[in-house]
C-alpha cells in the first residue's frame, strides 16, 4: 500500500492538477526546460551514474538524465499517477529503456541505502511538508559523496509571471498571487516560495545531513503560448488561476482574463509569449 504523508500534495496531483499537466506535457515542458541545461551541467551526470529524479511529473529530466548515463539508469518519483503514466508512455515512445518511474512520495519513500549517485529535482522540492525530514530521507538514497541538483522557484516578484497576474487583480478576491510553475494550488501548506530563501535552502539542507550547499540564481525564457490569446487561455486552465478565477462570477472571471491577455502582449515575439522566470539552481553534496 502507497505511504503518503504530503496528502494535500497527492490529492492536487491526481486530481485536475496532475492530468491537466500530463495532458500538455508538450506545453508544460516548453514553460520549464529552458533550465534544463543549467541543470543538468550542475548534476555532472556520469556514464554510469544512477539517478533519482524527484518529483519527476511527466518525466523529461528523467530521460535526459538517463540519456547522459548510457551506462547507468535514471529513476523518476513523483505522487502524480496521472503524469506517472505520461512519463512511461514518453519514455516509451523514446526508446529510452535505462529509466523506470515509481509512484511515492519521497519524504518516506523506501528507497535504497546508498542506491543513487546522483539526485535532481526540477521544481519538484518546494511542496514537502517536512522538507529536513524529506531531503534526509534523498539523502540516505545517495552514496557518501553522492551529489544534489534542483531547482527551485525565487521570489514570485523576481519573475516576469508576478506582472501580469497583478493586471488580474482589481477583478478578483484579495488573495496570494497565483503560484509559479509546479503549484499544486493556493490551498497547499507548502509553496512554490518555500526554498526561495537561500538563507533557508540552507537551513533545511545542512539539517538534513548535506554540505557544500549552494545557491546560484539563474534566469530562463519560458515559453507560455503561441500568442497572448492563447497563453491567457493556457494559464486560466492553470490550476492556481483556475481555482482563483472560480471564486468570482463568470463576468469578473472574463475581465481577469482580458486583463491577463493585455498583460502578456508585451511579452509576444513573433513565434511565442516568453516570460522571464527565475530560479534558484541549488547543489549539495552527501558526507
Amino acid at each position: 500500500m502507497l505511504s503518503i504523508v504530503n496528502t494535500e500534495q497527492a490529492e492536487a496531483w491526481n486530481g485536475y492538477e496532475g492530468s491537466h499537466w500530463a495532458d500538455h506535457q508538450a506545453r508544460y515542458d516548453a514553460v520549464n526546460s529552458g533550465f534544463n541545461d543549467h541543470l543538468l551541467a550542475a548534476a555532472a551526470i556520469g556514464d554510469r551514474d544512477r539517478v533519482l529524479d524527484v518529483g519527476c511529473g511527466n518525466g523529461q529530466v528523467t530521460r535526459l538524465a538517463a540519456g547522459r548515463a548510457r551506462l547507468g539508469r535514471a529513476t523518476g518519483i513523483d505522487l502524480s499517477a496521472p503524469m506517472l503514466r505520461r512519463a512511461r508512455a514518453s519514455a516509451a515512445e523514446e526508446g529510452v529503456a535505462n529509466v523506470a518511474f515509481e509512484e511515492g512520495d519521497a519524504q518516506i519513500h523506501p528507497f535504497p541505502a546508498s542506491g543513487f549517485d546522483v539526485a535532481v529535482s526540477r521544481f519538484g522540492i518546494m511542496f514537502f511538508a517536512d522538507p529536513v525530514a524529506a531531503f534526509a530521507n534523498i539523502g540516505r538514497a545517495l552514496r557518501p559523496g553522492g551529489r544534489l541538483a534542483v531547482l527551485s522557484l525565487r521570489r514570485m516578484a523576481d519573475n516576469d509571471l508576478d506582472i501580469v497576474f497583478a493586471a488580474m487583480a482589481e477583478h478578483l478576491p484579495p488573495s496570494p498571487t497565483p503560484a509559479g510553475p509546479g503549484s499544486a494550488g493556493p490551498e497547499s501548506s507548502a509553496g512554490p516560495e518555500s526554498l526561495a530563501d537561500p538563507v533557508r535552502v540552507r537551513e533545511v539542507l545542512t539539517g538534513a545531513g548535506f554540505e557544500k550547499v549552494t545557491s546560484t540564481p539563474v534566469d530562463a525564457p519560458q515559453v507560455w503560448g503561441r500568442d497572448a490569446v492563447d497563453a491567457a487561455g493556457f494559464l486560466g486552465a492553470w490550476g492556481p488561476v483556475r481555482f482563483t478565477l472560480g471564486q468570482v462570477g463568470e463576468d469578473a472571471a472574463a475581465r481577469a482574463l482580458d486583463a491577463l491577455t493585455a498583460a502578456l502582449r508585451p511579452y509576444e515575439e513573433p513565434d511565442a509569449v516568453r516570460l522571464r522566470g527565475a530560479a534558484w539552481l541549488i547543489t549539495a553534496t552527501r558526507p
